[in-house]
């Protein structure tokens, strides 16, 4: 019976608007019943948060973040390509860096904001450093499996047409890693938006960070969800966007994952 109403197609288009329909309205009946203080129902956020998009205060704040959260993303992507690919190609490059990346990646990338202050201080800088921090290792190792792991066969197929070089990498290691790179680049990007209100909150308070702070110490419930939201919404539009750029440069790679 429910196969009947079900089918594999229509599932994702009824159960997901369904699951988003009830916890709205059990959001919405348990923020009717609680103080404004402790939890706003889903309809004042979002009176809320047409406030703050009419009056300028949220667009703007988020204009001046991304600055910062695309550079330091932007900078991990040029540093993490290239030496995730020299790390997947070389055993001697693999042997002498994995040890020191994998004991910084078992870090909490805030353990280094202490440091960050001294080198770079409370403002742009710092807050670059450690967007670029909090997503280079992420889209690293992606890249390092990815090009670690290019099939053999394809290798030494190269290698009977007399691929080597620049060739080599050009026609056979990087095309055969993008579904890895492109897999880095969307949980960098995920990670690149989570350091941006991070650094706004470890760091001097500015732009959404400041306003979330402000929120949250007038107790504004309503305040503080609608920036979540728009942080949460503005994360999904990035990785979705890396997403369609994966599926239109690799649409064999899409059709196989289906």
């Amino acid at each position: 019976m429910t196969h009947f109403f079900l089918t594999e197609k229509s599932r994702p288009y009824i159960l997901f608007p369904l699951s988003i329909f009830l916890g709205l309205a059990a959001w919405e009946i348990a923020g009717q019943s609680l103080s404004g203080a402790l939890l706003a129902p889903p309809s004042k956020v979002l009176l809320r948060f047409m406030e703050m998009v009419a009056d300028g205060s949220l667009p703007s704040a988020f204009a001046s973040s991304v600055q910062h959260m695309a550079l330091g993303y932007g900078l991990a992507i040029i540093v993490a390509i290239p030496l995730g690919i020299a790390l997947g190609r070389s055993p001697s490059v693999a042997a002498a860096c994995e040890p020191v990346i994998n004991a910084i990646y078992a870090i909490p990338p805030v353990a280094f904001v202490p440091f960050l202050i001294v080198w770079f201080g409370l403002y742009f800088e710092g807050r670059v450093a450690l967007v670029f921090l909090m997503c280079f290792f992420e889209i690293l190792i992606n890249i390092h499996q990815g090009v670690r792991n290019v099939d053999r066969g394809l290798l030494e197929t190269a290698a009977s047409f007399d691929l080597r070089g620049v060739r080599l990498y050009r026609k056979v290691v990087i095309p055969a890693a993008l579904p890895f790179i492109f897999t880095g680049l969307r949980v960098g990007a995920g990670r690149a938006v989570n350091a941006m209100i991070t650094a706004e909150l470890f760091f001097a308070a500015v732009n959404i960070g400041k306003l979330l702070k402000n929120s949250g110490n007038a107790f504004d419930t309503a305040s503080m969800f609608s920036i979540i939201l728009s942080v949460s919404i503005f994360g999904l539009i990035c990785q979705e966007t890396v997403r369609l750029a994966e599926r239109r440069l690799l649409p064999w790679h899409h059709q196989k994952t289906q």
